[in-house]
Parts: structure tokens; sequence; C-alpha cells
């Protein structure tokens, strides 16, 4: 897909501000979002990343008046062969965002890459100024754009996981902000390293999953008031994955595709062929490549519980339970040994030590439509659990909430009639508002890196016990499986030369 309009941002700015004053603020009610801002007061992005994801959200990000993506950045430079949640959801995404119905009408599949996300930055602001005119340069190697693109404010990252921590810590050390998708890494080396340096002074940070949830305010009182006595064990569970889940590596070799550079992908991972099975939503599942059912889903769950009751160390033991698949060699059944990828499903039951206001307790995660059993309390009533949800369990009592701590009920429900608190309607937070006030203020966001250190280092840890088969017993401080010496390579990686982290 060409990209048509061709001006320098800078000279853009320069040339509508001394062309007309009333170009000098952008009109509020053309771009959506939270006032006017003039020009020198928006935050400046680079958009790395323009798979679905990146460009879905893209397509709310450029809508705030309070930012100003200048650059965009992916390995890829156009395809159609994208995986989605619908065939035409993006397509509709930006078609609204731009006012055009008939925008990629002519494209046959998903469309993605770096084109797509150049040419949709500069219609949107070419329409939006009313001038038919703006540049959004491209990149395909982030390296090149932290080089050439000296004057941004902030990096948004929306690369697969395993390049997070690349991006992060490049776009740190030249001073810019940055907003990531989850998670921050997806090995505890990188993840600890990223953390470390979000606390330089001046840098702010901002990880997504982030949200504040008025349910879990609600669940935390329940809690504190006794209702369900002392807190022994939280569940929490997902209906991921929602991609293709391999078992072992693909031994086909097909050509890489046109325009998409194959060794920037793979950034700090070691060489191998390319193949499709890795690359744009099917990431997630390698070990190599993405963090898995609980780092995709766990995070919007895991984060904002552990904020709101005040979790702030991670797990001191992980022991996981995983599906298992068998192979048919010579006729024989024989169990696969999957060192490579996730399993279809699992269990990992995480140990935690006394919190200030919680004792010690277990959280138990399972996926791939994998629940816990359910309650009494429940089930002699008939009904049942959601397929993605939370338990809370003390030795008097559950409460049973959504994936996010939405509508908590108390079990046994006749618990709920001898409550007498004020009903209030609270709005849940979340979204682009809160990062990019962050940002422009030189503050730390409510998502901070800095905030999300012990969630993030338990949801790895989960992938270290998958890996390692056993329970694995994690020092923080150290970085250190004290019980089993030979997980330690499970923290970190092999690196690709001139990729070490």
């Amino acid at each position: 897909m060409a990209s048509t309009l061709k001006i320098n941002r800078r000279r853009f700015l320069a040339t509508t501000a001394a062309a007309s004053a009333g170009l000098t603020i952008l009109p509020g009610s053309v771009l959506g979002g939270r006032g006017r801002v003039a020009p020198s007061d928006r935050l400046t992005i680079a958009y790395i990343g323009c798979g679905t994801q990146g460009l879905r959200e893209m397509t709310t990000l450029i809508a705030d008046p309070a930012v100003q993506i200048v650059a965009v950045c992916d390995p890829n430079k156009f395809t159609t062969d994208y995986v989605d949640w619908s065939a035409d959801g993006l397509k509709n995404d930006i078609r609204r965002a731009l006012g055009d119905s008939f925008w990629g009408s002519a494209l046959k599949g998903i469309p993605g890459g770096r084109d797509v996300g150049q040419e949709f930055v500069q219609k949107y602001y070419a329409q939006s100024t009313g001038k038919g005119s703006y540049q959004c340069p491209s990149y395909s190697d982030f390296r090149e754009l932290l080089e050439k693109e000296r004057d941004i404010d902030a990096v948004k990252i929306m690369t697969p996981d395993h390049l997070h921590a690349a991006v992060a810590l490049a776009s740190m050390k030249k001073g810019k902000h940055v907003v990531t998708h989850k998670p921050i890494a997806n090995r505890m080396n990188e993840a600890k390293k990223t953390i470390e340096m979000a606390g330089t002074p001046g840098l702010s940070t901002h990880l997504l999953a982030w949200s504040r949830r008025p349910g879990y305010d609600t669940i935390k009182s329940w809690i504190a008031a006794g209702f369900i006595g002392t807190l022994r064990e939280i569940h929490n569970w997902s209906n991921r994955p929602v991609w293709p889940q391999w078992q072992a590596n693909p031994t086909e070799t097909p050509p890489v595709p046109k325009g998409f550079d194959w060794s920037l992908w793979l950034g700090p991972v070691p060489d191998r062929p390319y193949h499709p099975h890795y690359t744009h939503a099917v990431f997630r599942g390698w070990y190599d490549f993405g963090g898995g059912s609980i780092a995709d889903m766990g995070h919007y769950s895991l984060f904002p519980l552990f904020l709101t009751l005040g979790i702030d160390t991670p797990a001191i033991s992980a022991e996981a339970y995983a599906s298992t698949t068998c192979t048919l060699d010579g006729g024989v059944s024989r169990q696969l040994r999957n060192e490579v990828a996730f399993p279809l499903s699992c269990i990992i039951r995480f140990e935690f030590p006394a919190q200030k206001e919680l004792p010690p307790f277990d959280l138990i995660w399972y996926d791939g439509g994998i629940r816990p059993l359910v309650p009494d309390e429940l089930r002699h009533t008939g009904k049942g659990l959601s397929p993605e949800g939370m338990m809370f369990v003390g030795d008097k009592g559950k409460i049973v909430a959504g994936f996010r701590g939405e509508n908590p009920v108390l079990l046994p429900e006749t618990k709920m009639e001898l409550l007498r608190k004020e009903e209030k309607e609270e709005k849940e937070e979340r979204g682009n508002a809160v990062w990019i006030d962050a940002f422009r203020n030189g503050s730390q966001s409510p998502g901070s890196f800095i905030y999300a250190g012990p969630v993030t280092e338990t949801i790895l840890l989960g992938g270290v016990a998958l890996r390692a088969g056993k329970k694995v017993v994690y020092d923080s401080r150290e970085m250190k499986i004290t019980n089993l010496p030979e997980a330690n390579r499970y923290l970190t990686r092999e690196y690709r030369p001139g990729w070490e982290i």
C-alpha cells in the first residue's frame, strides 16, 4: 500500500501555524478528546507495531488532541494475512475514524503493516487540519526511528512480546516516555531491567493493562470486613488461548513474504526459518515470542487487583499442571515433550507471603477452558461459573466475580441480604487519558512500570514453572530459582549477536 502524502512534519506545523492563526489550535469537535491543545503542547508519539491490535488502538489514540503521532514502525511493510476477531472489524474501525466508508474495500483479507499505519495517520491529520497534506515517516527498524526522530516525546509499543523490552529500553535510553502493551517483557531479566530503568528521573511509563476496577474496591472492603473470614485462595480463570496453539516447531520453510524483514521481527531471538505460525496474533503461544494466556489476559485481571489489595511482592513459588499431547510413532502412541510452546491448557498455583493487609495466600490461574469446580453454594442453586472469572476463598465464605472483579457476589448468596451499604455507581477508569496526562505533566501514571513489578514477576514465574515441569521457588531480590538451579535458564534467553539485553 503506497503512501501518497509527502510533507515534513515540522514544516507542516510551521507553515500551517503561519498561514492561519485558526489552525494553531485544532477544533476539539474535529479531533474529539479532552478539549483543545496547541500543537506545541501536544505529546509527540512514535508508534511501533502496526499489526491489527496496534492499528485498532491507533484509531482511538489519534483522535485525542493532546497527542500527535509523528512516526510509525513495523518490520512488515504491508500484507493482508493478519489474524483478527472478525474479517472486517479493523477496516471498519479505520473507516469510522477517517469518515470513509470505502477505505480498504479493494483489499482481500485483513491488512496490516507500516504502510497501513502511515497512510492512516497521514489521511487523518490531513483531513483534521483541512490542509490535505501531512507526512508521517515510516521505518522498519525501531532503532533507526529513534536515531532520526529525535524530537519525539514518547513511544507506544505494540509489537509481539519478545520485542517489548528491547524497544522500551532503547527508547528510555534516548529519554523517551514509554507506553506498552502487556507484558513489559517475556523474560524475567528483561522485565526487571526495564522496570529498573523506568525509575530514571524524568521518565514516565505506562502498562496498558492498568485500569481502576470499582469491583475490586468492593471485594477489598468485604475481605477487610471479615465477610469471608481469612483469605486463603484467589482463583482467576480465562478461556484463552483463542489462537491456534501448536505443540512443536513447524518443519516447513515457506518463503518470507515480500516486504517483511524477518530478521528484524526476530529481534533478540536466535535465528530460525520464517514460518507464519510464529507471526501476527499467534506469536503469544510460543515461549520464545509470547507469554501465553496468562500474560495475554492475566495482566488485565491481576495488575489492578494487586494494586487494589496492596500485593506488593511477587509470588515466592509457582507450580504448574499442563495438558499433555501425544503423537503416533510407527503406530505407537508417545507423549510429545513440548519444550517450545505453552500448553493447550494449564493450572498454575502461586504461593504468596503475607502482605500489609493480607495473610499468606495462594493464587491459582486456569486457562484453556479449565476453571475451578463450581462451589457447593452455587451448585445447589443450579448455577455455575462463567467461562472467565474470579473467586476469593476464605475460611468462612467466598466471593465470586467477573474476570476483572465485575459484579462481585458473596457466597452463600444469603450473605448479600445482610449487607447494608450505600449503593454508588462508580465508573471504571482505563484508556489513554491517564498516561497521556502523566507523560505531559512529567509524572508517573498509575499504570507505571514501577508499580507493575510484582504482577510482572509473578506472571513470568508461571511460564518458568511450566517449562521446568516442577515447583519452582523464587527469590526476587536475587532473581533466582533457589530449589531447581537448572530452571534459572528460563529467566533469560540466548541472544542473537547485537541484541543482548
